[in-house]
């Protein structure tokens, strides 16, 4: 739950986020809702929530360092060398110390937003997806990615981490090793579905 109206919110985001990254907040709320109402989540939470995942976009990279440093929210080593990557786990413990947010499914989706997770949530998938799908986006598979996300979270989730994965790789980026165990660790669980239906 989150006590803050989506006004409230915009207004907020308003002052502190680029035109740009608020243009792109507003468009990932609007394809977690539509996420949310398609899986039966709710969609009011998927939206504040989508509006709020980009929370530290924005903040230079020194001090996102600090912040992760000075919190503990440093995971592996190569964040520091992609500071970008903490702006998920930044921004979630900003959304708690700024704006009051104690919701462990909101944190916690806001939080891996960027990497996903070995335990991912209905929401957290969403808002992984909604970041990846909203229409301002345009990569190769966005089409794609879009139709999975609205017919099976788990196809989609694998799907987008391999274009991730695949892009990184194509523009000589550092690969971080949770991105590539999420990757695995949906693979696996959809082989091991599909060997149980076939059965």
């Amino acid at each position: 739950m989150i006590n803050m109206t989506e006004n409230e919110i915009v207004a907020i985001l308003e002052r502190r986020l680029s035109e740009h990254r608020f243009q792109h907040s507003l468009a990932v709320a609007q394809a977690a809702r539509e996420l949310a109402q398609i899986f039966g989540e709710d969609t009011d939470l998927a939206y504040k929530t989508g509006l709020l995942h980009d929370y530290a976009k924005g903040i230079p990279a020194p001090e996102l360092i600090a912040i992760a440093n000075d919190h503990d929210l440093i995971e592996n080593e190569i964040e520091k060398k992609v500071p970008d990557l903490l702006h998920a786990p930044v921004g979630a413990w900003q959304l708690r110390i700024e704006l009051g947010i104690e919701d462990p499914a909101v944190l916690e989706a806001v939080k891996v937003h960027t990497m996903g997770s070995l335990q991912m949530s209905k929401l957290d998938k969403i808002i992984f997806l909604a970041d990846m799908i909203e229409p301002g986006r345009d990569y190769p598979g966005q089409q794609r990615l879009d139709c999975l996300a609205r017919r099976d979270l788990d196809q989609a989730m694998l799907y987008g981490l391999d274009a991730t994965i695949r892009y990184c790789l194509d523009q000589g980026r550092i690969l971080h090793p949770r991105t590539i165990m999420v990757r695995n660790h949906f693979l696996e669980m959809i082989n091991d579905t599909n060997q149980i239906t076939e059965q």
